[in-house]
């Protein structure tokens, strides 16, 4: 069957969904409220070769961009936030019909996408100082996390 990256479309395919869902979390009212401020030019580039990479597909995140330990410490330190969590999980939801994913595929983006914005993405609620060196991205398959987090 393929990696869960392969069955999305690939690096096109979940860039994508990157594009589509931080379309749909900019806009929110809730769920954009960390984008207030702005963000990286190559956000969503970026955000598609890490979830490429935690999906299966190569480690272009972790060879030009950082390690789990980044990705994380930029997500720690804001408190409890699960309405914001909760509404980035619907407009994931949304960007996976927007993009066409169904069946399989789209529950397991549902599956990873909801298990690491509620659990690796959330685990260090008080300070980002608390998160360790040298995490390694998650991998997720089609039977779930494999590896990581």
């Amino acid at each position: 069957m393929g990696s869960v990256f392969e069955a999305a479309g690939g690096a096109a395919g979940i860039l994508r969904l990157a594009e589509a869902w931080h379309a749909l979390v900019a806009k929110d009212e809730v769920a954009g409220h960390p984008f207030q401020h702005g963000v990286h030019p190559q956000h969503t580039e970026r955000l598609a070769a890490y979830w490429g990479e935690a999906l299966g597909g190569p480690a272009t995140y972790s060879e030009r961009y950082g390690d789990e330990t980044s990705v994380v410490r930029r997500h720690s330190g804001n408190g409890v936030h699960e309405d914001i969590d909760e509404r980035a999980i619907v407009c994931f939801d949304q960007a996976l019909d927007d993009v066409g994913l169904e069946g399989p595929v789209r529950r397991a983006l549902h599956d990873y996408f909801a298990w690491a914005v509620t659990t690796t993405m959330a685990r260090y609620q008080d300070s980002a100082d608390e998160v360790p060196d040298g995490l390694s991205i998650p991998r997720w398959s089609w039977e779930g996390l494999v590896s990581g987090g």
